[in-house]
């Protein structure tokens, strides 16, 4: 081991603007520039500002959601299914989305898009083993 073959290790400390003359960087307007929004206290600027208040911002223009589906998720609902279609099943019989597809209860093309949610509405008198999302009222019968 040779001192010219070993590792270096220091590492010199970011130079913190603003911060008076002895931190490397600073005084005066410390490379902000002299006058201007950016170069103030908490000069940031928010993504959404758009200049004065005059203008609309982004947000105002954007046409306004009413209603009570307003706070409500506009991504796509699985198609539902409910429990008294599945008569059409023999009993003990494997309910999945090839079977609902086979027995045209769903489009092929609407499952892969959507998806698919069985639902509780009227009791049938056959067991059928669900192996696609449910309701609880379902499951247990």
């Amino acid at each position: 081991m040779e001192l010219n073959n070993l590792v270096k290790t220091t590492s010199k400390a970011k130079k913190r603007i603003g911060r008076g003359y002895g931190s490397g960087k600073g005084g005066h307007t410390s490379s902000r520039g002299a006058k201007g929004q950016n170069s103030r206290s908490g000069g940031r600027v928010a993504l959404d500002f758009e200049g004065t208040k005059k203008n609309k911002d982004f947000f105002r223009r954007v046409p306004m959601l009413r209603g009570k589906s307003k706070l409500k998720s506009h991504l796509a609902k699985p198609v539902i299914i409910y429990n008294s279609e599945l008569a059409i099943f023999d009993d003990g019989a494997i309910v999945d989305e090839k079977a609902l597809v086979a027995k045209k209860l769903i489009s092929a093309k609407n499952l892969q898009m959507f998806g698919v949610k069985i639902l509780f509405d009227k009791a049938i008198d056959k067991k059928l083993e669900i192996k696609i999302p449910a309701s609880k009222a379902v499951l247990k019968k």
